[in-house]
């Protein structure tokens, strides 16, 4: 889970690029990076944290031009160095800096092909790297008289459909002509455009949410269609095309569930209306499952779960309350390494009151349970605050099978309930039951926010994987990798290192044709 940012500007696009990262830091707190173009020149500054703590004023200084790109990364595949934040850069065959939200189910097999057949070296483990140097070869292979023009940007991004595997949304620079958008044609990872009039002219947004264009300014245009590309040259001119062969819209369910914020559409769905109506139908099953047994008051676990447990209440016609208190200032826990440092975090993150739990038989609803940790440490917090019984409700399905396109699922063993009926799963986080959101009924929550909409990856869920290509041998394989990656300590060496705000690259980068 990464959130992407570009922009043609008709003014200097430094700081709309970095309040934009700031409105979707909760897609990635691993690393933050921006790239401008001034010219046939690229500026650049990236490193590991929080955007606040990448870049300084002596840094949004040097970030001169018009038009760039942005990206806060969460890590799946690679590491957690410097090297590895995005925007990444190739200067052959033309100046061209690419950042990428997803995950290439393929990339092994891309570098081997990149390495002997393209005569391309790849110098990352990030498969980010992958993606830009088989854009560029492609561009490159379709490129004559070393003149671009929409035709072979668009014919790049055909072979770029052809040879890549998984899921990717994507912005990229072409230094001296302009900005290119394009997601995977399975439309896995959301991408939307939008345009703001100035007084020079049109300015166009490309971003992962729509939140973001809202909050800076921008008219939500549309959502970029799964296997369709944008080419938005230096001076506003506007091209686009479908350049994949029978795309289909699958959009990440888990985006509804939890990955995205509240105010933001997402191929055409409110997350916020989504997540009402997942309170409704969760509503209906534990009534289901609980029968007589009594509810005192309902709670949320903040802040994702609060509309489905509000609706969840109303439906019910229970008491809602808000019985625990966030500190703001802890990152979320999901994205955090390590069962250890998960399991201390949520201490920090979340404090019970206790008169709304002392004496009573309390239903907590969270969006969902992965590895079982923060939940587990939840219904302790509740029972040490006075909770006579503790029941907990996911607004999701039960998590089983490893999610590779793009989200930080990849081991099975990790997986609460891999394996395990609702009864062991209660027992596992100390619960008094655990009712669980039929995979139908969170389809149907969201169809209805859109019934446009008929189609998802639910892959998390159902082991349904959308792109055909997801093999035993291949989530073995990742799994192998997972685990050669972890310290000492149990800590996954593919997250990122514990202390976010070390390590900040101080200098910025520049890149001239």
């Amino acid at each position: 889970m990464c959130g992407i940012l570009g922009v043609i500007g008709q003014q200097p696009v430094n700081q709309l690029l970095y309040d934009g990262l700031l409105i979707l830091q909760h897609r990635g707190q691993d690393a933050a990076g921006i790239v401008t173009a001034n010219g046939n020149s690229f500026h650049m500054h990236k490193g590991n944290g929080l955007v606040r703590d990448v870049f300084r004023t002596r840094n949004m200084r040097s970030l001169i031009g018009s038009s760039g790109i942005a990206h806060v990364r969460y890590p799946t595949a690679g590491s957690s160095s410097v090297a590895e934040s995005q925007p990444f850069y190739v200067n052959s065959p033309f100046g061209i800096v690419l950042a990428h939200n997803g995950n290439l189910t393929n990339a092994d097999q891309l570098k081997k092909e990149m390495y002997q057949l393209d005569l391309r070296h790849i110098n990352t483990n990030s498969d980010s790297e992958v993606l830009l140097n088989v854009f560029a070869h492609e561009l490159q292979r379709l490129t004559k008289d070393n003149k671009i023009n929409a035709e072979a940007v668009f014919g790049a991004i055909a072979g770029v459909h052809r040879r890549c595997r998984g899921a990717y949304a994507v912005v990229a620079m072409i230094a001296g002509y302009g900005l290119v958008a394009f997601r995977d044609p399975y439309g896995i990872r959301p991408l939307v455009f939008g345009i703001a009039e100035s007084a020079k002219g049109k300015e166009y947004l490309v971003a992962s949410e729509s939140v973001a264009l809202d909050s800076l300014g921008f008219k939500l245009e549309r959502d970029i269609a799964p296997g369709e590309a944008l080419f938005i040259e230096s001076d506003g001119t506007f091209h686009s095309k479908q350049c994949a062969v029978n795309p289909s819209l699958n959009t990440c369910i888990f985006e509804y569930v939890y990955l995205a914020r509240p105010d933001s559409v997402i191929d055409g769905a409110s997350v916020h209306e989504a997540r009402l109506l997942m309170g409704e139908g969760l509503g209906k099953k534990v009534k289901q499952v609980l029968g007589d047994e009594r509810i005192d008051v309902v709670i949320p676990i903040p802040d994702t779960s609060r509309p489905s447990a509000l609706q969840l209440a109303n439906h019910l016609n229970l008491p809602y309350r808000d019985g625990f208190i966030k500190n703001r200032y802890i990152g979320r826990t999901f994205i955090m390494p390590g069962q250890a440092m998960r399991k201390k975090s949520v201490r920090q993150k979340l404090n019970a009151i206790g008169v709304e739990f002392k004496g009573k038989n309390v239903l907590l609803v969270d969006d969902s349970i992965v590895r079982g940790t923060t939940s587990h440490e939840i219904v302790m917090m509740a029972r040490e605050a006075g909770a006579n019984k503790v029941f907990f409700a996911s607004a999701a399905p039960p998590v089983r099978f490893p999610y590779v396109y793009g989200i930080d699922m990849p081991s099975r063993h990790e997986l609460l309930a891999n394996g395990r009926t609702d009864a062991e799963i209660a027992a596992e986080i100390g619960a008094d039951a655990v009712i669980y959101q039929d995979l139908d009924a969170l389809k149907q929550a969201v169809i209805a926010a859109n019934p446009a909409n008929t189609s998802f990856d639910a892959s998390c869920f159902d082991g349904v994987y959308t792109t055909g290509d997801i093999t035993e041998e291949y989530l073995t394989s990742i799994e192998e990798k997972r685990s050669d990656g972890k310290s000492d300590n149990g800590d996954d060496g593919q997250t990122r290192s514990l202390d976010m705000n070390l390590g900040v690259a101080e200098q910025a980068l520049r890149y001239e044709e």
